[in-house]
């Protein structure tokens, strides 16, 4: 017997028996419920002073039987039940009112957001009868004001409805609007959504980056929306209402994914996938899922599983609609794909011997540093904010071929190559992940190993994309992170990239403003003051302890 959902506290053995029978009926598909299922489940909450609801599927066949209290019922996890791009959930609810109350506002979110067929409420007489039976489905047209239509009430004994072809109807306009924007199946569609309680133009800057790590990560954006609220909603980070409002921009548009610029909490997740039909994951489960992409070695593999096991361990509290939408596909792929989905007893027991791993990793790399040190070569670890054009700058330098694209991440593992400057001096010139806004903690820890090569440089090259109208925000946060791993003391010289795509006046006044050096990483004839610099200060490096500054 399958189980009862809701709220059975206080319900007798014979009535929660009665509750469990319904399992064995069946409706025809083309009726919303059969006339002496409607009857019984009034029976049941007249009994009972509870509401009752049923989720029918398409075929007819009752999937959950839920008690509720007297004012309303909580409808369990629906996520196995998928709603595709242009399709509706195939659920539908039938559930009972008292007191003639007709579908409530509740009622009318919960199909909205969750896509389902049809939402319907039988009311109940004081006898235990049905009285009326209120419909509703959701609407194609994004013009209108409400994203449903309420029928008239019916007659629950003559239900003029064939719900097969309303469903088919509904559908068939749902698939217009969809092909209308050109849906791709091989690719997640997002909408992404800023809750930010920053200034205007702060909020829009990340939300610039956010488009840029979503389309790095091969997701198709099709609409960005930013509220600015004083304080985020504890449960939904955006009220109710705006919540409603982008799942039906996500109804019409196709989109199959939510992407916050602000980072989730357990509960947050929780509450969010429990109402919206759709896949929700936050600003840091993109950048893992873009580390993921990239990682090519076994220690960049291992760092990326390690960051998605401590992301996710405070996140797996229950099995529930949240964990199965976070663990699929974006955001839960990659390295670690198939520890997503395991305990968290044995997600510390893995976290565990990952950190083993990489600390003989660490163990390693000390070793080749005093080899190094032994030999006398010099270290120059170029730093910078991510596709600032590091592998660019590394790739001309050294005449090598480090992969270089425009997109963010694009590089994941530390490359290293040897160059002789033109004064004969020889150098190891490292190429480091790129660094970004509010680095993800578990990321942070994760990339320790990493992170910790640019202890081992003489002088470090930040590589600052002057193209960028946010460069100033971005140059901060790379000196937060040098500052947060206590690297100041290295000296500094700092490279304004992509000149080339700047007016004279906008070079001179980031020049002025940076006090960098202006190059273009392409162009080899460019780098000939770089050059000279990093020479002239490798052959002249400060003591130990020396202030850091910027050349």
């Amino acid at each position: 017997m399958k189980k009862l959902f809701g709220n059975a506290n206080g319900l007798r053995s014979t009535q929660i028996r009665r509750l469990e029978n319904l399992y064995q009926h069946r409706t025809p598909p083309d009726e919303v419920l059969s006339f002496p299922l409607i009857a019984e489940i009034c029976s049941i909450s007249h009994e009972t002073s509870r509401q009752i609801a049923l989720l029918v599927d398409r075929s007819g066949k009752i999937i959950s039987v839920i008690a509720g209290d007297h004012k309303s019922v909580l409808l369990p996890d629906t996520s196995d039940y998928r709603a595709p791009p242009g399709r509706l959930k195939g659920l539908r609810c039938i559930h009972t009112h008292f007191k003639d109350e007709p579908l409530t506002r509740d009622d009318l979110t919960d199909l909205a957001l969750l896509r389902l067929d049809l939402m319907a409420a039988v009311t109940v007489s004081p006898e235990g009868f049905p009285k009326a039976l209120h419909l509703a489905h959701v609407l194609t047209d994004p013009g209108v004001d409400t994203p449903y239509r309420v029928l008239p009430p019916k007659d629950p004994a003559h239900v003029d409805i064939d719900c097969v072809a309303l469903i088919r109807s509904i559908e068939a306009d749902l698939s217009a609007a969809v092909m209308h924007h050109d849906v791709d199946t091989g690719k997640e569609r997002a909408i992404l959504i800023s809750v930010s309680s920053s200034t205007k133009p702060e909020a829009a800057a990340s939300l610039r980056e956010l488009v840029q790590l979503a389309r790095s990560g091969g997701i198709h954006v099709i609409e960005e929306v930013m509220q600015q609220r004083r304080v985020a909603d504890p449960r939904f980070l955006m009220g109710k209402g705006k919540l409603e409002d982008i799942t039906i921009l996500a109804m019409h548009k196709g989109a199959s994914l939510l992407i916050f610029d602000q980072e989730l909490n357990a509960s947050q997740i929780r509450s969010i996938t429990d109402k919206v039909a759709l896949k929700v994951i936050d600003r840091t489960q993109l950048i893992l899922d873009i580390f993921a992409q990239r990682a090519q070695t076994r220690e960049g593999k291992l760092q990326v599983e390690l960051a998605q096991l401590k992301y996710l361990l405070p996140r797996l509290v229950t099995k529930n609609t949240a964990m199965s939408r976070l663990t699929g596909g974006i955001g839960g792929r990659g390295p670690g794909e198939t520890k997503l989905e395991i305990n968290r007893r044995r997600a510390r027991e893995r976290i565990t011997r990952i950190e083993k791993e990489l600390h003989q990793v660490i163990k390693q790399r000390k070793l080749q540093k005093t080899r190094r040190e032994k030999r006398g070569v010099p270290v120059i670890s170029i730093i910078g904010y991510t596709n600032a054009g590091k592998s660019t700058l590394l790739n001309t330098l050294t005449h090598s071929h480090v992969l270089a694209e425009s997109r963010l991440f694009a590089t994941l593992d530390p490359t290293s190559r040897r160059i002789r400057f033109p004064k004969d001096t020889e150098v190891i010139l490292t190429d480091t992940v790129g660094f970004i806004r509010d680095l993800p903690a578990e990321l942070r820890v994760a990339f320790r190993a990493t992170l910790e090569e640019l202890e081992r440089a003489d002088l470090l090259v930040h590589v600052v994309d002057g193209s960028n109208r946010d460069y100033a925000a971005q140059i901060a946060a790379v000196d937060r992170i040098i500052e947060e791993l206590d690297l100041q003391h290295i000296r500094c010289l700092i490279a304004v990239n992509k000149v080339d795509l700047l007016d004279e006046e906008g070079t001179e006044r980031i020049i002025a403003d940076t006090k960098g050096i202006p190059i273009s990483a392409k162009n080899e004839q460019t780098l000939r003051p770089l050059i000279a610099e990093m020479e002239a200060a490798i052959r002249n490096i400060p003591a130990p302890g020396h202030t850091h500054y910027h050349d």
